[in-house]
């Protein structure tokens, strides 16, 4: 019988394949498990040398995973006797650190910030009018209350400032927004050249402002707040950009 002919070959080309990190691989199973809700906040994970039986990946591994979910804020891992690695919910937190890492990182500039606050300051103002609570009220008025201080340092004149926007996020009862508002609130503070805009004309106009913004958000006025925080916010954009030269961001740790 004549011999078989040979098998036909033809030429197999593949590509690079990028395989993930063990590391990654059990820090994204961990963190879909976290994010649905089979581990709740305050979990303890099992142990390291239980991890480490039950995933058979090396200690080296386990401990990298662990610490981009910690990164990530989703778990704290606590040193000691009673320590080990909790789960936790992402909240406005993780939103404002994110935010601030984006604003560093791109070197965005101060007009950016500004424009991104007069976008979504208004929204909160008008959700905050709608869900605040009388411990939100309270907040506000203490924060306007020791803006109206003259007497005070620069300092504490910006932080009760920034306290006061933050509070106005936080009234919306949104993490989200107030995450945003979080990172916005102190780089725009940071970065702005304030010895060269703050006078006393400033803080008189800065607490007026809140006061009618206040009181719409405690009167449950959803559209006046909205109004009245679209007013000052663009005009106090409008006053830094006239004395503000600078375009990059620097914001403190």
């Amino acid at each position: 019988m004549p011999e078989s002919s040979a098998v036909a070959r033809h030429p197999v080309q593949l590509q690079p394949m990028q395989v993930p990190k063990a590391s990654d691989v059990l820090a994204n199973d961990l963190r879909e498990r976290i994010l649905r809700g089979e581990f709740p906040s305050g979990t303890a994970l099992p142990p390291e040398r239980e991890l480490v039986t039950q995933t058979r990946m090396s200690r080296t591994t386990v401990r990298e995973a662990l610490r981009i979910l910690e990164v990530q804020g989703l778990v704290t891992i606590k040193t000691g006797r009673s320590g080990g690695a909790f789960v936790q919910q992402p909240g406005g937190d993780s939103v404002a650190t994110s935010v601030n890492l984006l604003i560093r990182g791109q070197q965005l500039r101060l007009i950016d910030l500004l424009e991104t606050r007069e976008a979504i300051e208004p929204a909160c103002a008008g959700l905050a009018a709608k869900y605040r609570q009388d411990e939100d009220i309270a907040v506000l008025e203490n924060a306007n209350k020791t803006i109206n201080d003259l007497d005070i340092s620069l300092e504490a004149f910006l932080q009760a400032n920034v306290d006061w926007h933050i509070g106005v996020a936080v009234a919306s009862h949104n993490e989200l927004l107030t995450g945003f508002m979080t990172a916005l609130s102190n780089a725009i503070y940071s970065s702005t050249e304030n010895k060269a805009f703050v006078d006393d004309e400033v803080r008189k106009t800065t607490y007026k402002a809140h006061k009618t913004i206040t009181d719409a958000i405690k009167a449950g006025d959803s559209a006046a707040a909205t109004r009245r925080m679209t007013k000052h916010v663009h005009g106090y954009a409008e006053a830094v950009v006239q004395v503000e030269e600078r375009t990059e961001i620097e914001i403190r740790e």
